[in-house]
């Protein structure tokens, strides 16, 4: 391709979609999307401000559950202003370099809560394995390299994907099927052969997802074989109780993302709707559950919730005394 094509992509206007057919209830369902929305942000920054200033949690699994929050809120925000312009009928309109960024943050952020969720499935192997040795083997510059490693393995590998994307022309249809930019959505659209995209894209997903699930599995497998030699029934109980938040976040993310992948490959003549449905599942749900299940399951963090809630309780009561 000439470089003339690669500006022409790069100025060029696509059109997102909102729920096709349902334009004119777009403010209602505008309505869910945003409390969903808030709620995520609030629970995400609520374990994050609690993860900081509760000297207690300053333990290597709360900085993964704090990684997992800051990569919950990447993977959802950067959809937030497109989807709500949609479904508030301010304008459909993206710019083709917006939308590339747009799917870098949310391809690389994605793919960074995989890998953060293996890091974490090792945090409980070294825990319940290896319990004496956890605060020597998982260090904080341990825990600071594993959590750069996991944003760079996965921001570098979505990069040849993007480039390659600024350099088709797209001759075709301008509108997208989402109220956002994906990867899968915007390749259909380019007037060139898509072959590299499309085998690249699924050779990176299924290696890097094979890598993480594989080694999620192994780590429980080891896991297992060592909470079944506690004695105690009481004793294994406690230790799997401790894995229980991280087995649902993996759910949480897996399921929604492979049923997308699966919807865009080999669905496409589907309805709309479960592609769009899926879209907004895959985005939503990991943001607004993880808090959620870490706050009921995690007694730590139910204890800081509570501080803070008193906290803000006494501050209150202060203001209006003064």
């Amino acid at each position: 391709m000439t470089s003339s094509n690669s500006s022409n992509s790069l100025s060029s206007t696509f059109y997102l979609t909102g729920i096709p057919g349902y334009e004119e209830f777009h403010h209602w369902i505008s309505v869910p999307f945003c409390l969903l929305y808030c709620v995520g942000i609030m629970g995400n920054c609520t374990i994050l401000h609690i993860v900081r200033t509760d000297p207690r949690l300053h333990q290597p699994m709360y900085y993964f559950l704090a990684m997992l929050s800051l990569t919950d809120m990447g993977m959802s925000m950067p959809t937030m202003i497109s989807l709500f312009r949609v479904l508030w009928s301010i304008s459909r309109e993206i710019q083709f370099d917006v939308c590339v960024i747009q799917m870098f943050l949310i391809h690389t952020f994605s793919f960074t809560e995989s890998s953060v969720l293996l890091a974490m499935a090792l945090d409980r192997y070294v825990a319940i394995c290896h319990p004496l040795r956890y605060a020597t083997i998982l260090t904080p510059r341990l825990i600071v390299k594993i959590g750069t490693a996991a944003l760079l393995r996965s921001a570098f590998p979505v990069i040849p994907l993007l480039v390659r994307l600024t350099y088709f022309p797209f001759c075709r249809s301008h509108i997208l099927s989402h109220s956002y930019c994906l990867h899968q959505d915007i390749i259909r659209l380019a007037c060139a052969d898509i072959s590299f995209n499309i085998i690249y894209g699924l050779v990176f997903i299924t290696v890097l997802w094979g890598m993480d699930s594989l080694g999620i599995f192994v780590s429980y497998v080891f896991i297992l074989h060592s909470v079944l030699r506690i004695a105690s029934r009481e004793g294994r109980l406690k230790a799997l109780n401790t894995c229980t938040s991280h087995i649902c976040a993996v759910l949480i993310l897996y399921i929604p993302m492979i049923g997308l992948s699966i919807v865009h490959r080999f669905a496409k003549q589907s309805s709309p709707l479960i592609h769009i449905f899926m879209a907004h599942i895959y985005l939503l749900i990991p943001p607004v559950l993880n808090p959620i299940i870490y706050s009921v399951k995690t007694k730590q963090i139910r204890q800081g919730i509570l501080h803070l809630i008193h906290s803000y309780q006494i501050n209150s009561i202060c203001m209006e005394t003064l």
